[in-house]
């Protein structure tokens, strides 16, 4: 493969579709896709899409167990160029504002930033009270990108696929990707 390797999470808050566009962009740009669905992830990705993990593994080279810390990603040593975690929840962020990483997705964050990798994170909560933007604080200063799913306005979206695009067109720069025109297809 002559891509990237990009490790996806998907947590429990709002907006499992960005996730969802982002694994089959990433996955149509040649990259190798590395995927963590957390228990409230399954959850939210079947309310909102009515799809499942298994819908998602064709895009994805492997499938890890937000419960296994012995898989490569809980090491700072594995070879990952980049992190997304899309959506992230206030619960995910608080995790890995604060260091306390009980599972995969907290732990692959934290070696992310300990070994300096483009980890980009996409919350969805409205509103924001104090504590939430103090994490948000946190990881940015501890090196994070935070992009939250505020989709634009400004290129007159037709349809919701157009708004979802719109965001994950800006998180491919920051995962050191070239950012091109993305196309629906809708074939998940």
């Amino acid at each position: 493969m002559t891509g990237k390797r990009i490790l996806v999470c998907l947590t429990g808050a709002s907006g499992a579709i960005y996730g969802v566009k982002l694994i089959q962009t990433l996955s149509q740009r040649g990259h190798e896709v590395q995927l963590i669905v957390s228990k409230w992830g399954h959850e939210t990705l079947s309310h909102e899409t009515g799809l499942s993990v298994e819908d998602l593994k064709k895009y994805a080279e492997v499938v890890y167990d937000e419960t296994d810390l012995t898989a490569g990603p809980a090491s700072g040593s594995y070879h990952l160029d980049a992190m997304a975690i899309v959506p992230c929840s206030m619960k995910t962020l608080a995790g890995i504002a604060n260091g306390y990483a009980d599972n995969l997705v907290g732990r692959a964050a934290d070696c992310a930033l300990k070994e300096r990798r483009p980890l980009v994170i996409v919350p969805r909560e409205t509103p924001l009270n104090l504590i939430h933007i103090r994490n948000m604080e946190r990881v940015t200063e501890a090196g994070a990108i935070l992009l939250p799913a505020s989709p634009a306005f400004w290129h007159k979206p037709e349809n919701i696929d157009q708004l979802v695009d719109s965001i994950v067109d800006r998180i491919i720069p920051h995962l050191g990707l070239s950012r091109t025109e993305i196309e629906w297809t809708g074939d998940i």
